[in-house]
């Protein structure tokens, strides 16, 4: 049995009236065009987050390449200074 917020429990006999009901109402022909747009949706949004955690881990990389490079730069600085 399955709890959902909004539902209560929901069992085996619910699910398949609903699928009876959205297959009624799309027909058998609708439904394998509707399942392959939801796959082509969920695989966009899908590479759209790991885009957007790329670009993050892009960032972060670059900003701690370039904070060790300027304290090595003014390490180099400071160096120079006491000769």
């Amino acid at each position: 049995m399955l709890t959902l917020l909004f539902l209560g429990s929901v069992g085996l006999t619910e699910i398949l009236v609903l699928l009876l009901i959205v297959l009624l109402l799309f027909g058998a022909k609708k439904i394998p065009e509707l399942m392959k747009s939801f796959g082509k949706g969920v695989k966009s949004f899908k590479e759209g987050v790991n885009g957007i955690e790329d670009d993050l881990n892009t960032d972060s990389s670059a900003k701690k390449g370039t904070s060790t490079a300027s304290s090595a730069d003014s390490a180099k600085d400071s160096s120079a200074e006491k000769k």
